[in-house]
């Protein structure tokens, strides 16, 4: 029996006769129903479809996006560290040619995702590449389709290995998560934040949102939460969820500018009166 994909948000769902009745996912206010309604497809459809793009930032960090676009559109990463290979968020589209560039470079050890609108055919990507999904178990509800190879883990931090940390900021989602290593950018540490912090267009600042889609923001006193819990952390770069929202530089300062400005703009501060 077919495995559905959600095509708004690219969540993959168990075997089915008949497509689900709605998508869980998108059936919340974080996420939408399109106006033409819930359709349905699958991954040996996307295979016809679509293809995957890629593009190496830097030694070590390599981006993977569906062209053309699926669902909610994001990239994931693939995190070369020196114990191993780590794939950061997930996308739907998972063909031959990925699989076997990922292998030639070594595989997956891990797979990590920053909240459940990227989980979309994660448990594909685990099989193919042995390897377990590690997700926060503040948002075990929004798994969809079950396996032996996820693994929750709960509290504010987990190391991964040696230098390779997830840390749950929540904020869009109570699990919310981002990725740190200290092996990026030449060794000044990088994060990876899916939207959790999200990179502005104009890739000079971060924002912070409940909902994007929506437009339903964070409390101030959440937005302070996610600037605390990253404190500890050294980092240069920051790379979001698209190919080009990535901050290069100076990435820690421009956080704690843009907590600052975030909760000046929802309590009214000056200049946001």
């Amino acid at each position: 029996m077919p495995l559905f994909i959600c095509t708004a948000c690219g969540t993959q769902y168990p075997e089915s006769a008949q497509v689900p009745l709605h998508c869980v996912i998108c059936d919340e206010e974080r996420q939408y129903i399109p106006p033409r309604g819930q359709t349905w497809t699958t991954l040996q459809a996307l295979r016809q479809s679509h293809t995957n793009t890629f593009r190496e930032y830097e030694k070590g960090i390599i981006g993977i996006g569906s062209t053309p676009a699926f669902a909610i559109g994001q990239r994931a990463l693939l995190v070369r560290t020196g114990d191993g290979n780590i794939l950061w968020d997930c996308i739907a589209t998972l063909d031959d040619a990925t699989v076997t560039m990922i292998n030639g470079l070594g595989g997956i050890a891990a797979i990590a995702i920053s909240h459940p609108h990227f989980y979309t055919t994660m448990v594909e990507w685990a099989h193919v590449f042995n390897a377990r999904v590690h997700l926060h178990a503040a948002d075990k509800q929004w798994i969809m389709r079950s396996d032996p190879l996820i693994e929750l883990w709960d509290g504010e931090a987990k190391a991964l290995w040696k230098g390779v940390t997830l840390v749950r900021c929540g904020g869009h989602f109570e699990g919310g998560t981002v990725l740190h290593w200290t092996g990026g950018a030449d060794g000044r540490g990088v994060v990876c934040a899916g939207d959790i912090l999200t990179v502005t267009t104009d890739r000079k600042w971060l924002s912070f949102m409940r909902s994007y889609p929506n437009f339903i923001p964070l409390a101030a006193r959440t937005v302070e939460h996610i600037g605390r819990v990253l404190k500890p952390f050294v980092f240069e770069t920051i790379y979001g969820h698209y190919f080009d929202r990535v901050i290069a530089k100076d990435a820690k300062a421009v956080l704690e500018a843009s907590v600052a400005r975030y909760v000046a703009a929802v309590e009214g501060g000056r200049g946001y009166e």
